[in-house]
């Protein structure tokens, strides 16, 4: 954190009681974000428990802290209800993530999914559309639907 702040900054500490600088939001973790929401909100019900998940996703993957990751998610939120299609967030991603940020990705998605406990025939269609989107195989999709599920079920993340 203080490095970031550092680099905030232009390399010089902030000064006590200075105002914190704000992160600025990346357009690809915005995508990212937005793509994570609107998996958790096809099958009509954005519960906490799908919150809580793209939280911890957030602040896990994406290295922020807990008020970065709130801001993101509302960021997120915002630009997903706003979205006719999510095309303009999985042509970011397909953009400028490598092929293996694209199957983390996926993972991630499938944690959002499957933690209701149960897939819904929209979210499963949603997750071959991404997937198609974002040109991942099949075969790393399903790998990367089981290692959410493992990871789900031995309580991590």
């Amino acid at each position: 954190m203080i490095n970031r702040i550092r680099d905030l900054l232009g390399g010089r500490a902030a000064e006590p009681g200075a105002p914190q600088a704000v992160r600025p939001q990346d357009p690809l973790e915005i995508a990212a974000a937005a793509l994570l929401v609107h998996a958790a909100s096809v099958d009509a019900s954005f519960d906490e428990v799908e919150r809580h998940r793209i939280l911890d996703i957030l602040l896990r993957k994406f290295s922020l802290d807990a008020e970065e990751a709130e801001t993101l998610l509302a960021a997120a939120e915002d630009r997903a209800a706003g979205a006719v299609q999510i095309l303009g967030f999985t042509r970011t991603v397909k953009d400028r993530y490598s092929y293996d940020q694209r199957v983390a990705l996926v993972e991630m998605l499938w944690e959002v999914v499957l933690a209701d406990g149960r897939i819904d025939a929209h979210e499963a269609q949603l997750m071959r559309r991404i997937g198609g989107l974002i040109y991942v195989s099949d075969r790393d999709g399903a790998l990367a639907r089981r290692r959410a599920a493992a990871r789900l079920e031995a309580g991590e993340g």
